[in-house]
């Protein structure tokens, strides 16, 4: 199995941001990698919570392991074409269509080396070791509409991690935190709730209100019961 390596830049930023901890947010390719990083510092974990959005647990998904090493020879058309090939081509609403139009247009921005190495990390043979991260808390963030996971990869994110909360939206495609950014938002102050008043908080107390507390906690009691 090729071994997905912490790159020195982001050892050099652990050991420089003065947090001991931090919680983690991830998309997609993002999300693995926050797996990633939280199962490969298990033994001095720097990681205390994760939120995974439309996230997966093992590349063999994509069923594209056995091109992960010719992405460096494609050009980048080419590399570009087998990207947009996971977008939405039917019928959305106006805000999804702006998020697509926002992705395509960060997507010719990015080199051939780029998109190469994204795609390889992708879809290089690689999965996630549940053991090394399960005291870790976990929200789970999916759409019900089209999206580039399967209801199979969906289902062995909920087997990997029977105990996360699970925040579902109704639409949001490939990217939610774009289009349903305040749905998406919402979901990340509940899963920071339960730190609240501990080190581990991610917001300063004084900066949130008495009535602030109160709706988050209601909308966290109606989340548990939707489960």
């Amino acid at each position: 199995m090729g071994e997905i390596k912490v790159s020195p830049d982001y050892n050099w930023f652990r050991s420089t941001v003065p947090l001991k901890k931090v919680h983690l947010f991830g998309a997609s390719l993002g999300g693995f990698l926050a797996q990633k990083f939280a199962e490969y510092t298990h033994k001095s974990p720097r990681v205390h919570s994760l939120i995974l959005c439309n996230s997966f647990s093992d590349t063999s998904i994509f069923n594209q392991t056995w091109t992960a090493n010719s992405f460096w020879l494609m050009p980048s058309f080419m590399l570009k074409k087998i990207v947009l090939g996971n977008f939405s081509s039917g019928p959305v609403d106006p805000v999804m269509a702006d998020a697509i139009d926002f992705m395509v247009d960060r997507l010719e921005s990015l080199g051939q080396s780029e998109l190469a190495s994204r795609l390889t990390l992708n879809c290089q043979n690689s999965y996630v070791e549940p053991h090394k991260i399960r005291d870790i808390p976990v929200t789970i963030m999916d759409v019900f509409d089209q999206s580039a996971l399967s209801t199979e990869a969906k289902e062995e994110m909920y087997k990997l991690y029977p105990n996360a909360r699970r925040a579902h939206l109704k639409t949001g495609g490939n990217f939610p935190y774009l289009c349903r950014s305040a749905e998406v938002n919402l979901y990340v102050q509940i899963h920071l709730l339960q730190f609240h008043g501990t080190k581990y908080a991610a917001i300063d107390p004084s900066m949130v209100s008495a009535e602030e507390l109160e709706v988050q906690k209601g909308n966290l009691g109606l989340s548990q019961e939707e489960q």
